[in-house]
């Protein structure tokens, strides 16, 4: 597999859970080193979340969509959106609730497909806005949001890890049809 190889986006399938699974626990303990508890990252399982994984993706109603980047036979990269969630309810907004790549493809592209597939997506399917949640202190993060459009609303809430509370922001963009 090489970078040069040509970027597809497809919806995920339970096979995939391992690898989706692998690329988040990396992404987290990337992203979010000395923004959360270091013991908390350092315990973080791709076994546990894809089991986790592979039993939400088997009781899916499609409300959900989950979306694989793959270069050659390698899944490099995953996003999922759906519903926006204030609390436990499901608004008629469209949320993205991840995004996440493998580290060693950052910077490749990939992560601007995927989110350009994702907001395609959510316009396709008749939303207006997106939001998303993002940790205060994730700065690659932010700005890889504000490039694609997105402004946080002055909405904040802490997300609590670990016993510490961590600051997220909340980012809106609206969409075109």
């Amino acid at each position: 597999m090489d970078d040069a190889d040509p970027l597809q986006i497809r919806p995920m399938i339970l096979a995939d859970c391992d690898r989706v699974s692998e690329i988040r626990v990396l992404g987290w303990q990337f992203a979010y080193r000395g923004l959360m508890p270091q013991p908390f990252l350092d315990t973080l399982s791709a076994q546990d979340d894809a089991e986790r994984r592979r039993a939400r993706f088997a009781r899916g109603d499609g409300s959900v969509v989950n979306l694989i980047a793959e270069r050659g036979e390698e899944i490099v990269g995953w996003a999922a959106f759906g519903p926006y969630r204030d609390g436990e309810v499901r608004t008629g907004e469209a949320e993205l609730y991840a995004i996440y790549l493998d580290p060693h493809h950052l910077n490749t592209g990939t992560g601007r497909a995927l989110m350009q597939e994702a907001l395609r997506r959510c316009a396709a399917l008749g939303h207006d806005r997106v939001y998303l949640w993002v940790v205060r202190g994730n700065a690659r993060a932010r700005r890889f949001y504000e490039r694609a459009g997105f402004r946080a609303d002055g909405t904040e809430e802490p997300y609590e890890v670990d016993g510490v509370l961590v600051p997220e922001i909340r980012y809106v963009r609206k969409l075109t049809r």
